[in-house]
């Protein structure tokens, strides 16, 4: 399904409801009645990838408010900065040792994240899957993400269009991400490169690296790339933190406008660098959305005494595509909120 993407301005709105929130908790409690599926207040921990990234930032937003709005306790866990499964694990541990009633995870690894959905369930524990998914999701509520083929394949278009390309043309372009397994990472890059083949086959993919959500790395990244091709035509940048990353690399050897530069996601800053010509195009997506709708499903399931009736297990949320024509409320509306 596709459902309309509500802003991330009136996420923002409602989030401005929520109390001061530690860094583990948030909501309030309210009486229900005794011996009703309501009258326990519910607990939900959720388990992102790196905390510091404002994609995730943007998420929380969405969490707490959606957690004061259903009277849900909060636990919000995660890495500071580093998105890998080793720096992960230990935390999806932590928060299960306070055997919540629900666990949202965003996996880092499909594999290697698996076992934690697994001892979830073992333990009762309601799991949803947001933004990525582990290998099996035959233990997982829901899995809600962005359209991430959807989203490469409008990289690749933009990219073309950046490069001004021909057919008969020869052009070289590199992809920056933040993990090889993370089920967005391979989605967007297999969107990208399928879009490249089937419809600008002279653009050709001559390298990628990773940053494990670093923008440093991604940027260390990138300016080792205007060193190796220095006829480089562009920059896939397929997450926050490497857009924010090839952006700087970009900016400071001065090849802003001469090296095309696609990113994703609306972080602030790298919005406000479109209209300076940093950016070609940026992918954006709708965190605070996918966080109000997994714990939502996850609140329903339980209280329906564990039924899946009107809860979908794959939903995909529509990106939008912000570039230089995009008007200014539009850049407004879909600028992550943090």
């Amino acid at each position: 399904m596709k459902p309309a993407i509500r802003t991330i301005a009136a996420v923002g709105v409602a989030a401005s409801l929520v109390f001061a929130a530690t860094a583990c908790s948030s909501g309030s409690t309210a009486p229900a009645a005794s011996g009703s599926a309501e009258a326990k207040k519910l607990t939900i921990a959720f388990v992102m990838g790196a905390e510091a990234d404002p994609f995730f930032k943007a998420m929380k937003v969405g969490a707490e408010a959606e957690a004061k709005a259903q009277n849900v306790t909060l636990i919000w866990q995660g890495d500071p900065s580093v998105y890998s499964p080793a720096t992960q694990i230990p935390f999806v541990d932590q928060v299960l040792a306070q055997k919540p009633d629900g666990l949202v995870l965003i996996p880092t690894d499909p594999i290697a994240l698996q076992a934690s959905v697994t001892k979830a369930d073992a333990a009762g524990v309601v799991v949803a899957n947001v933004d990525t998914h582990v290998g099996d999701l035959s233990k997982v509520l829901t899995f809600i993400t962005g359209d991430n083929v959807q989203g490469g394949q409008a990289a690749a278009d933009a990219m073309a269009k950046a490069i001004g390309y021909k057919a008969g043309g020869s052009y070289q372009v590199v992809a920056g991400l933040t993990s090889a397994t993370a089920t967005t990472n391979v989605d967007r890059l297999k969107g990208f490169e399928d879009q490249l083949t089937a419809k600008y086959p002279e653009i050709k993919l001559v390298d990628k690296a990773f940053s494990q959500s670093q923008a440093a790395t991604a940027n260390s990244n990138v300016s080792n790339w205007l060193t190796k091709y220095p006829t480089l035509n562009g920059i896939f940048a397929i997450d926050g933190t490497n857009a924010t990353g090839a952006a700087s690399a970009l900016q400071a050897k001065g090849l802003t406008g001469k090296v095309a530069l696609i990113g994703y996601d609306a972080y602030q800053a790298n919005v406000d660098l479109i209209g300076k010509g940093v950016f070609t195009a940026l992918v954006a997506q709708n965190p605070a959305e996918e966080a109000k709708q997994a714990i939502d499903a996850i609140v329903k399931y339980i209280k329906a005494g564990n039924k899946k009736d009107g809860i979908d297990a794959n939903v995909v949320l529509p990106n939008i595509v912000l570039d230089k024509n995009t008007s200014a409320a539009d850049l407004t509306k879909y600028t992550y909120v943090q």
